[in-house]
């Protein structure tokens, strides 16, 4: 016959305790992940991009600082922008490495983001205007085409050779 165990401890109806955050600073890339929506395979590639920054454990496993969370944010955002993940680099090496990005520093990015986006906007809102026009308009060469070669300044003339030395150039 088997010798008989202890019998289990009595339960106090509390769940069962977890760490606190102070006693878990670091996270794990599926830490990371899970919080952020992101795959593994972007954080990866974001660290390797120097966009966010790891640390290795003593099984040579990536552990993130709770910071990383809110770069990932401003990542994402920035991209949703339309932003280059150069430009995004470019302003996360402003902030200091190791600390959640503040309120302050947002404001200090998206105030330096803000001019590059209102440029984009005001290019896809010409963009979406010469697009109306776009369908049967006789461009027999997408070198003429102001969708395709938008600094043409003779494409208003229309199409083929219009331009004589006796004709004054009308500017846009």
């Amino acid at each position: 016959m088997p010798p008989r165990s202890a019998p289990p401890a009595p339960s106090t109806g509390a769940p069962p305790s977890r760490p606190s955050r102070a006693a878990t600073p670091n996270l794990t890339v599926g830490d990371v992940a899970a919080r952020s929506g992101l795959a593994v395979s972007a954080l990866h590639f974001y660290e390797a991009k120097g966009l966010i920054a790891s640390v290795r454990s003593g099984g040579n496993q990536r552990r993130y600082p709770r910071s990383v969370l809110r770069r990932v944010a401003v990542i994402k955002i920035a991209q949703r922008m339309g932003l280059p993940l150069a430009t995004i680099a470019e302003a996360l090496r402003a902030l200091p490495e190791g600390r959640t990005p503040t309120v302050a520093d947002w404001r200090r990015l998206s105030a330096a983001w803000r001019d590059e986006l209102d440029e984009r906007i005001a290019t896809l809102a010409r963009l979406r205007d010469q697009l109306d026009g776009c369908i049967g308009c006789g461009c027999l060469s997408l070198k003429a085409c102001p969708l395709r070669n938008p600094d043409d300044t003779l494409g208003d003339t229309g199409a083929g050779p219009h331009f004589t030395a006796d004709k004054p150039l009308r500017r846009r």
